[in-house]
Protein backbone atom coordinates (compact mmCIF):
# COMPACT_ATOMS: atom_id res chain seq x y z
CA UNK A 1 0.00 0.00 0.00
CA UNK A 2 2.77 2.77 -0.59
CA UNK A 3 4.73 1.68 2.54
CA UNK A 4 8.14 -0.52 3.48
CA UNK A 5 6.23 -3.56 4.87
CA UNK A 6 7.38 -4.72 8.40
CA UNK A 7 8.66 -8.36 9.21
CA UNK A 8 5.85 -10.42 9.74
CA UNK A 9 3.48 -8.08 8.72
CA UNK A 10 -0.47 -9.98 7.61
CA UNK A 11 -1.77 -8.74 4.25
CA UNK A 12 -4.95 -9.61 2.90
CA UNK A 13 -5.14 -9.98 -0.57
CA UNK A 14 -8.74 -8.42 -0.75
CA UNK A 15 -7.20 -5.20 -0.10
CA UNK A 16 -4.21 -4.81 0.17
CA UNK A 17 -1.06 -4.22 -2.70
CA UNK A 18 1.87 -5.58 -2.53
CA UNK A 19 4.85 -4.27 -4.71
CA UNK A 20 8.38 -5.76 -5.22
CA UNK A 21 10.88 -2.84 -6.19
CA UNK A 22 14.54 -3.98 -7.63
CA UNK A 23 17.21 -2.78 -9.45
CA UNK A 24 17.56 -5.66 -11.67
CA UNK A 25 16.41 -5.40 -15.80
CA UNK A 26 16.59 -8.60 -16.89
CA UNK A 27 17.10 -9.37 -20.73
CA UNK A 28 16.11 -12.18 -22.88
CA UNK A 29 17.59 -13.26 -26.23
CA UNK A 30 16.62 -15.46 -29.03
CA UNK A 31 19.99 -16.45 -30.65
CA UNK A 32 20.46 -18.91 -33.51
CA UNK A 33 23.43 -21.03 -32.48
CA UNK A 34 25.90 -22.86 -35.28
CA UNK A 35 27.32 -26.03 -35.12
CA UNK A 36 30.29 -26.14 -33.50
CA UNK A 37 29.55 -23.83 -30.80
CA UNK A 38 29.62 -25.29 -27.28
CA UNK A 39 26.52 -24.13 -24.79
CA UNK A 40 28.22 -24.83 -21.87
CA UNK A 41 31.59 -25.95 -20.02
CA UNK A 42 33.90 -25.51 -22.98
CA UNK A 43 37.24 -27.41 -23.21
CA UNK A 44 40.65 -25.80 -23.99
CA UNK A 45 40.24 -25.22 -27.21
CA UNK A 46 36.20 -25.22 -28.01
CA UNK A 47 34.30 -21.94 -28.21
CA UNK A 48 31.50 -21.14 -26.10
CA UNK A 49 28.49 -19.82 -26.43
CA UNK A 50 29.32 -16.59 -24.65
CA UNK A 51 31.97 -15.68 -25.92
CA UNK A 52 30.71 -15.60 -29.46
CA UNK A 53 27.17 -13.69 -28.67
CA UNK A 54 29.05 -10.81 -27.47
CA UNK A 55 25.24 -9.40 -25.54
CA UNK A 56 25.15 -6.34 -24.30
CA UNK A 57 24.15 -7.75 -21.10
CA UNK A 58 25.36 -10.78 -19.00
CA UNK A 59 23.42 -13.63 -19.64
CA UNK A 60 23.11 -17.43 -19.96
CA UNK A 61 21.84 -20.16 -22.01
CA UNK A 62 19.02 -21.98 -21.09
CA UNK A 63 19.40 -25.29 -21.21
CA UNK A 64 21.44 -26.83 -24.14
CA UNK A 65 22.26 -27.56 -27.82
CA UNK A 66 25.10 -29.66 -28.33
CA UNK A 67 28.16 -29.14 -30.31
CA UNK A 68 26.58 -30.65 -33.54
CA UNK A 69 23.18 -29.03 -33.37
CA UNK A 70 22.28 -26.22 -34.63
CA UNK A 71 18.95 -23.38 -33.99
CA UNK A 72 17.12 -21.23 -31.19
CA UNK A 73 18.46 -21.04 -27.73
CA UNK A 74 17.51 -18.60 -24.97
CA UNK A 75 19.95 -16.85 -23.21
CA UNK A 76 19.04 -14.75 -19.86
CA UNK A 77 19.73 -13.17 -16.96
CA UNK A 78 15.99 -14.47 -15.12
CA UNK A 79 16.79 -17.78 -13.07
CA UNK A 80 13.13 -17.70 -12.67
CA UNK A 81 12.47 -18.40 -16.02
CA UNK A 82 15.01 -20.74 -16.45
CA UNK A 83 13.62 -22.85 -13.50
CA UNK A 84 10.24 -22.13 -15.35
CA UNK A 85 11.21 -23.98 -18.69
CA UNK A 86 13.63 -26.81 -17.58
CA UNK A 87 11.78 -27.76 -14.31
CA UNK A 88 10.47 -31.05 -14.44
CA UNK A 89 7.07 -30.00 -14.37
CA UNK A 90 7.58 -27.13 -17.52
CA UNK A 91 4.96 -26.94 -20.28
CA UNK A 92 7.46 -25.22 -22.91
CA UNK A 93 8.01 -27.77 -25.58
CA UNK A 94 10.89 -27.88 -27.68
CA UNK A 95 10.45 -28.03 -31.63
CA UNK A 96 13.07 -29.13 -34.03
CA UNK A 97 13.72 -30.50 -37.88
CA UNK A 98 16.03 -33.60 -37.87
CA UNK A 99 17.29 -34.69 -41.27
CA UNK A 100 18.41 -38.90 -41.11
CA UNK A 101 20.44 -41.15 -42.75
CA UNK A 102 17.52 -43.03 -43.82
CA UNK A 103 13.66 -42.70 -45.43
CA UNK A 104 11.29 -41.55 -42.46
CA UNK A 105 8.37 -44.07 -42.02
CA UNK A 106 5.35 -44.51 -40.34
CA UNK A 107 6.54 -47.10 -38.16
CA UNK A 108 9.63 -45.24 -37.08
CA UNK A 109 7.20 -41.73 -36.34
CA UNK A 110 5.35 -44.36 -34.34
CA UNK A 111 8.14 -45.74 -32.50
CA UNK A 112 9.39 -41.83 -31.82
CA UNK A 113 5.49 -41.10 -30.47
CA UNK A 114 5.48 -43.73 -28.33
CA UNK A 115 9.03 -43.04 -26.15
CA UNK A 116 11.64 -44.61 -26.59
CA UNK A 117 13.76 -46.89 -24.43
CA UNK A 118 17.17 -45.33 -24.07
CA UNK A 119 20.69 -46.67 -24.03
CA UNK A 120 20.92 -45.98 -20.38
CA UNK A 121 17.71 -47.87 -19.77
CA UNK A 122 15.15 -44.82 -19.29
CA UNK A 123 12.53 -44.17 -21.73
CA UNK A 124 11.65 -40.76 -22.77
CA UNK A 125 8.40 -39.24 -22.71
CA UNK A 126 5.57 -39.59 -25.44
CA UNK A 127 6.54 -36.89 -27.98
CA UNK A 128 4.99 -35.50 -31.53
CA UNK A 129 6.85 -36.46 -34.38
CA UNK A 130 5.79 -35.97 -38.17
CA UNK A 131 7.61 -36.58 -41.71
CA UNK A 132 8.37 -33.75 -43.46
CA UNK A 133 10.34 -34.79 -46.15
CA UNK A 134 11.79 -38.65 -47.24
CA UNK A 135 14.60 -38.31 -45.05
CA UNK A 136 13.51 -35.73 -42.27
CA UNK A 137 10.92 -35.32 -39.58
CA UNK A 138 9.48 -32.68 -37.05
CA UNK A 139 9.93 -33.99 -33.13
CA UNK A 140 8.52 -31.57 -30.28
CA UNK A 141 9.43 -32.48 -26.94
CA UNK A 142 8.68 -31.34 -22.98
CA UNK A 143 11.83 -32.99 -21.44
CA UNK A 144 15.25 -32.48 -22.49
CA UNK A 145 17.69 -35.54 -21.81
CA UNK A 146 21.13 -35.14 -22.90
CA UNK A 147 21.51 -35.92 -26.91
CA UNK A 148 18.21 -37.20 -26.70
CA UNK A 149 16.74 -36.94 -29.85
CA UNK A 150 20.29 -38.19 -31.33
CA UNK A 151 19.86 -41.35 -29.02
CA UNK A 152 16.12 -41.72 -29.94
CA UNK A 153 17.11 -42.09 -33.34
CA UNK A 154 20.31 -44.82 -32.53
CA UNK A 155 17.86 -46.87 -30.76
CA UNK A 156 15.98 -47.41 -34.32
CA UNK A 157 19.48 -48.16 -35.96
CA UNK A 158 19.03 -44.60 -37.64
CA UNK A 159 21.46 -42.00 -37.48
CA UNK A 160 21.34 -38.14 -37.66
CA UNK A 161 22.70 -36.12 -40.34
CA UNK A 162 21.23 -32.63 -39.26
CA UNK A 163 19.83 -31.37 -35.86
CA UNK A 164 18.18 -27.94 -35.90
CA UNK A 165 15.84 -26.72 -32.88
CA UNK A 166 13.68 -24.26 -34.20
CA UNK A 167 11.15 -23.50 -31.19
CA UNK A 168 11.00 -23.13 -27.42
CA UNK A 169 7.32 -22.72 -26.17
CA UNK A 170 5.87 -19.42 -28.14
CA UNK A 171 9.36 -18.47 -29.51
CA UNK A 172 10.10 -19.30 -32.85
CA UNK A 173 13.60 -19.38 -34.33
CA UNK A 174 12.00 -17.70 -37.90
CA UNK A 175 14.53 -16.05 -39.50
CA UNK A 176 17.10 -15.26 -37.00
CA UNK A 177 20.60 -15.20 -39.53
CA UNK A 178 23.09 -18.51 -38.01
CA UNK A 179 25.44 -16.77 -34.93
CA UNK A 180 22.79 -13.80 -34.75
CA UNK A 181 20.02 -12.93 -31.95
CA UNK A 182 17.26 -10.54 -31.33
CA UNK A 183 16.07 -9.62 -28.17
Amino acid sequence: NGKPAIMGQKINPAVDKVELKTNKTYAYYAYNKEKGIITTNPQRDEVDIIHVTRLPNKVFPIGRLDKDSHGLIVLTNDRKLTTQMLGPDSKYDKEYVVTIDEKVTEDFIDFLENGVRLDDGTKTKKCKASKIAPHQFSIILTEGKNRQIRRMVDAYRYHVNDLKRVRIGKIFLRDLQPGTFRP
